[in-house]
């Protein structure tokens, strides 16, 4: 049987036809991602939903993946927005908190994807540098107009990162303006690019919990971080 991954989706206005309304969406590369690898997609809009909600969703799911997306609100991890942030989705920001939270307390395995990485740190009581800029003095993480940034990842030996993708990512594509600043107490920072900014982080006593700062679904010819997930997944795993 093909293990049932729910993606986490965009809330937001949008046009299809003769049609201008608020749309639930998400690019189809993070669906791709997951069929190829062997998994069934469904998409997960943003909704109001507490901690039974989030048990009783992922309750009829195999795994997770928390997708890219807008900042996360900063008041979440005790800030004030910074200028160059974005509007807050909070009913995104709510569903992945509450789904994050349940998928932990379930063992589900997850996978979490630039955003997903932030929400992830931000659930386990971590902070963000909420731009980078003001810390490396260039946009090398997010060049704009929807180009991806490609640089190298070095993993750190150990990991269940490294299990899948060995030492390095040579290649990975970035579009973030934020990062990991502070982790969260219960993770572990398994992954920098070459300049010390954190780029994965893991769940300590969690089968399969992964989050990582870049966009596989951009590069699916390599397919392992999705494959490991599905495998992860699986019924009876």
């Amino acid at each position: 049987m093909k293990p049932v991954i729910g993606l986490t989706s965009y809330r937001q206005r949008g046009k299809t036809g003769v049609w201008d309304t608020e749309m639930a969406m998400l690019p189809a590369f993070y669906l791709e991602g997951v069929t190829r690898a062997g998994g069934l997609a469904v998409i997960l809009p943003p909704q109001e939903i507490d901690g039974e909600g989030a048990r009783n969703l992922l309750s009829g799911l195999d795994g997770l993946i928390v997708t890219g997306g807008r900042d996360v609100e900063a008041s979440r991890y005790g800030h004030q927005p910074h200028e160059m942030a974005e509007k807050p989705d909070q009913l995104r920001d709510l569903l992945e908190d509450e789904l994050i939270s349940a998928a932990i307390q379930m063992k589900l395995p997850f996978l979490g994807i630039c955003r997903g990485a932030q929400m992830l740190n931000v659930n386990r009581g971590g902070t963000l540098i909420q731009h980078l800029p003001d810390l490396i003095g260039d946009n090398r993480y997010q060049p704009g107009g929807g180009n991806f940034a490609h640089m190298p990842i070095s993993v750190r030996e150990g990991s269940l990162l490294h299990r899948i993708v060995g030492e390095q990512v040579e290649s990975a594509a970035l579009y973030h303006h934020q990062a990991i600043d502070e982790p969260g107490g219960d993770l572990q920072v398994v992954a920098y690019s070459p300049d010390g900014i954190v780029q994965a982080v893991e769940i300590e006593n969690h089968p399969f919990g992964l989050a990582v700062q870049w966009h596989p679904e951009q590069t699916l010819e390599d397919l392992r971080l999705f494959e490991a997930l599905i495998k992860a997944a699986m019924p009876g795993n």
